[in-house]
Order: structure tokens, then C-alpha cells, then sequence
């Protein structure tokens, strides 16, 4: 009984460190990379202005709440807008890992993000926004995971793990709406 010849892990050790001094520049970016970074870096620009329309919309909600409910409701606002931040920190932070620029531009920061910046009338309107916002991510996020595939498993995972807290999210707006709504 034949058995197939295995290859290699790494075929050329040699090349390898040879192409690893080549375009030294592009830091992390190397030949290996297989999506097209401008491409990629746009996409996820769209996502950083999404997480800042979040970021304001829930840090606005977080300071205008009013109602019976308003301290517990609000201190969920506010842990969501830290934690909205925190995906645009990572997501800043690809875009210069791939080579570009994070676009922080206030000019079109809201016809870049895919979700809108809504201000709501009285708390359970802002809960309601904020859930239609997540849900909009969720969507968004998803696409852009199915995008990324293989060709960028890095910007993949971190979208995966932000996707798993806007999950998060959106779950804890449906219990707020469900229960001070």
C-alpha cells in the first residue's frame, strides 16, 4: 500500500527570511497577505465610523436618560459606549497595521457608518434605537467577516470578537426594552 508523500510545512526556510527583508516597509502586509489592504482598510473604515456614531449615540443617551429607570438604563448607555470605543481603538489600530490611514474625519462620519446616530425621545425610544443600531452591526459585521474569509484571518477575528460583544449588546437592549420599556 502506497502512502502519499507529505510536504513540507515550510518549504524554503531560505526564501522565507529572503522575503521577510524584502519590502520591509509594509510591516505587517507581506506577500502571504492575500486581500487587497486599500480594499479592506475602506471596509473597515466604514466600521470605525459605525463603532463612533455608536460611541456618540450612547454617550448622548447616556447623559440625556431621564425616567424612573434612568440610572440603571443609562449606566448600560455608558458601558456600551467604553466598550464602542474600544472597538474602534482596535479597529484604528488594523487600519495603520495594514498600511493605511484610520479616518476620524467628522465630515461624512455619518454617511460612512451604517448605522445612524438617532437621539430618541424618552428611554425607551433610545433603548429601541440603540438595539436597531446593533442589529445593524450585527448584519454589517457579519458581511464583512464573510468578506474577509481567508484572505485577512487577522481583521477576520478581531470583526469576529466585535461581533460577538455587538451581539452582547443588542441582547441587552432587548432586555431593557423588555423590562423598563
Amino acid at each position: 500500500m502506497a502512502t502519499a508523500k507529505s510536504q513540507p510545512f515550510l518549504s524554503d526556510v531560505k526564501e522565507l527570511r529572503r522575503r521577510a527583508r524584502e519590502n520591509i516597509s509594509k510591516g505587517a502586509v507581506t506577500s502571504s497577505y492575500g486581500a487587497d489592504a486599500k480594499v479592506v482598510c475602506d471596509v473597515l473604515n466604514q466600521a470605525l465610523a459605525t463603532e463612533i456614531v455608536c460611541v456618540l449615540r450612547y454617550k448622548r443617551h447616556f447623559y440625556t436618560a431621564k425616567g424612573m429607570n434612568k440610572d440603571a438604563v443609562a449606566a448600560e448607555f455608558l458601558q456600551h459606549a467604553n466598550e464602542e470605543q474600544g472597538h474602534a481603538d482596535q479597529i484604528a489600530e488594523r487600519i495603520t497595521q495594514l498600511g493605511h490611514d484610520p479616518d476620524f474625519d467628522p465630515e461624512g462620519l455619518a454617511t460612512r457608518s451604517h448605522s445612524q446616530y438617532v437621539t430618541g425621545k424618552d428611554l425607551a425610544d433610545m433603548v429601541k434605537e440603540n438595539l436597531i443600531a446593533e442589529r445593524i452591526a450585527i448584519e454589517s459585521y457579519t458581511e464583512i467577516i464573510r468578506f474577509l474569509g481567508d484572505k485577512d484571518p487577522t481583521s477576520r477575528r478581531m470583526m469576529e470578537g466585535i461581533l460577538a460583544v455587538e451581539e452582547e449588546h443588542a441582547n441587552d437592549m432587548l432586555d431593557l426594552l423588555d423590562q423598563y420599556a
